[in-house]
């Protein structure tokens, strides 16, 4: 992609992300200091709270963005999405908010908490399978057969617009000096959304992703120069547990961020403590990985003095 494709690019989602409906679900969440951490890795660290979003997670966010989109008659027939996670609440409580019906495929294997809080939410959940990988393609004929509409959980530009809106609440709640913002990647949906937004708005910025060690497929992607699909993924960190990054995930992070990195198990639950003592929050694995990063960051690149955010993406944490 040449330089006038990739102002295009972050052209046109600015211009999504700007008109993202987000704010009829979504809350503005808060940028907070983390003076301890702050103090500890010698940079101003700041902490952008979407685990206080309703559902605990920044996901409500695309889900409603893509739903809302939709043509009347797509809402009246509803929507279906596969998932045992976040996604699922999102989709479920978006759903119920526009007044259609949501179909939640699940494996049979889904810790009953979460079956529970999507039918709590409005959602049919449908359980299938042992894995995700069965569950999706149970979704796939059930979308069919149906006519519903499927939401995807990362690789839809309405999905990526939604997410983008949390950097742009960034940049307006800390006008002043920053210089990166750290996204934990799954499939790449809010890193994409975040980066694009930032590189169109305030190129100066660095975005760095953050992969767990063992669930690496949009930095695999990125040292290849194409999508990759790994052979397997850990579990620690289930919402970031994904085999292979998003086709159009990738093809706006790979114009827009700065960096990948990866951090260990242990440097994820460091994390967790350290939001813990910050703001007695519980980040779920995948959302502590934005802190982890930012240790690991500041220690292989000797920073000091520089203001880093990290985007504390959900608080649901699998006890099973």
């Amino acid at each position: 992609m040449n330089e006038t494709q990739r102002q295009q690019l972050l052209e046109r989602y600015r211009k999504r992300i700007e008109a993202a409906r987000v704010y009829d679900i979504a809350m503005r969440t808060p940028l907070m200091a983390a003076p301890r951490l702050s103090q500890r890795l010698g940079n101003t660290v700041l902490v952008k709270r979407e685990d206080l979003q309703p559902v605990h997670s920044f996901k409500l966010r695309g889900a409603f963005n893509k739903i809302v989109n939709l043509p009347p008659e797509a809402r009246a027939r509803g929507v279906i999405c596969a998932s045992a996670g976040n996604h699922a609440q999102g989709v479920a409580l978006a759903a119920r908010t526009l007044g259609c019906s949501a179909w939640i495929v699940m494996p049979r294997t889904t810790p009953s908490i979460k079956v529970e809080s999507v039918r709590a939410l409005g959602g049919k959940a449908v359980l299938h399978g042992d894995a995700y990988d069965e569950a999706a393609a149970h979704a796939a004929r059930l979308c069919e057969s149906k006519g519903l509409t499927y939401i995807p959980p990362y690789d839809d530009p309405d999905v990526i617009a939604g997410q983008g809106t949390i950097a742009r609440e960034i940049l307006e709640q800390h006008p002043g000096p920053l210089d990166a913002v750290f996204v934990c990647v799954g499939g790449g949906g809010l890193l994409a959304g975040v980066a694009a937004w930032i590189k169109a708005v305030r190129p100066e910025v660095k975005v760095i992703g953050v992969e767990p060690d063992d669930s690496n497929c949009m930095g695999a992607a990125f040292a290849a120069g194409r999508r990759v699909r790994l052979k397997q993924v850990g579990l620690f960190a289930d919402g970031v547990a994904v085999l292979q990054a998003g086709k159009e995930t990738f093809r706006v992070a790979r114009e827009c961020v700065d960096e990948m990195i990866t951090v260990s198990a242990d440097e994820i639950c460091a994390a967790i403590r350290d939001m813990f003592y910050e703001h007695r929050a519980l980040p779920e694995p995948a959302g502590a990985l934005a802190v982890a990063g930012i240790r690991r960051w500041v220690i292989d690149n000797g920073v000091r003095d520089q203001t880093l955010c990290a985007i504390v993406s959900g608080a649901n944490v699998n006890f099973d």
